[in-house]
């Protein structure tokens, strides 16, 4: 399988990688139990999609100058459509954890240690699953047109007003089994995870949101990364733009915690964009859509559900009045 991942770029992606985890915790720590303001979280967003940005054009001028101009170009718009794809799709993964959070009654402060644990869980499980995802596209090629298969039928799922049945939190199978083979306590006891009555060794529910959080990313990954996969088979890229993608969700879940019911059209464009790159994979071997296409769909699909979410919330207000 072709790509410009080198062993130094991986480390130096990692070493980025580890300097904006401690950038994160350390960003928020400060707050002390107090919740995020949405300018404090708006200010954070803005700064990673500032530094994804860098990130993207530091790659260019690399590729640039060791492999030309071409493939610098290509391999950036690559990155900044699998980028943006992945950025999309996490906002429903927010959502899901909005949904947690608030079925279980987490108070903030425990909501940011939950949901760094849920990033760093989210890190690892991704970089997993792409660099088995690659092995398994560049061994069984055949596996692009599943992937392309599946993008089609959940893109339509989004479409049909389905794309969220799986965020019923009481109807999870791993809460089922969670509560059926583990000791849980009734009630919370601060930030712990586990504690000790009579010598007995209990959950408390905190690991049980925090499980919950990790299993959401998990159903969420089964998405993405196919979908991003559409856009590049390049691993080094498919792993970047995923990362980049979820080192800002603290701050996009505190930016987006009010904003949950103003997303109304999200999942109807998120619908036509997985449509799309999914018939793209189907039809890898009848026509090669430039990169830049794909890149202008994904950016225009998004403008457009924005604005007429906007639109739709502004009309929402005025009736309410």
């Amino acid at each position: 399988m072709e790509t410009i991942g080198t062993p130094w770029l991986y480390l130096a992606f990692f070493i980025i990688v580890a300097v904006m985890l401690v950038i994160d915790f350390i960003g928020f720590k400060h707050q002390h139990g107090q919740p995020i303001k949405v300018r404090t979280a708006a200010y954070w967003s803005v700064a990673w999609v500032s530094i994804a940005t860098m990130f993207g054009g530091a790659l260019w001028l690399y590729l640039e100058q060791t492999s030309g101009a071409a493939l610098a170009n290509q391999k950036v718009m690559e990155y900044f459509a699998g980028y943006l794809l992945e950025k999309s799709l996490a906002i429903d993964n927010v959502f899901v954890w909005l949904m947690i959070f608030a079925a279980f009654a987490i108070p903030p402060a425990l909501q940011r240690q939950l949901l760094l644990y849920g990033v760093l869980g989210a890190i690892i499980l991704r970089t997993i699953f792409i660099f088995i995802g690659a092995w398994f596209v560049q061994e069984f090629s055949w596996i692009l047109y599943i992937f392309g298969a599946f993008l089609v039928y959940t893109g339509f799922k989004f479409l049909r007003g389905q794309g969220e049945e799986h965020t019923n939190i009481e109807d999870m199978a791993v809460l089922k089994w969670l509560r059926k083979h583990i000791r849980i306590t009734p009630q919370m006891h601060g930030d712990k995870f586990f504690i000790r009555q009579n010598g007995v060794l209990w959950a408390t529910p905190l690991f049980l949101v925090l499980i919950l959080v990790e299993a959401s990313d998990v159903i969420f990954a089964v998405d993405s990364i196919p979908a991003i996969f559409a856009v590049t088979t390049d691993p080094f890229i498919v792993l970047t733009a995923n990362l980049m993608a979820i080192l800002g969700l603290r701050a996009m879940f505190f930016l987006l915690a009010g904003a949950a019911s103003k997303m109304y059209y999200l999942p109807y464009g998120l619908g036509i964009i997985l449509v799309f790159i999914g018939f793209k994979m189907l039809m890898l071997e009848v026509f090669h859509m430039p990169i830049w296409i794909s890149l202008s769909f994904i950016v225009i699909v998004l403008t457009i559900t924005a604005w007429l979410s906007i639109r739709h919330s502004k009309k929402y207000n005025e009736t309410a009045l």
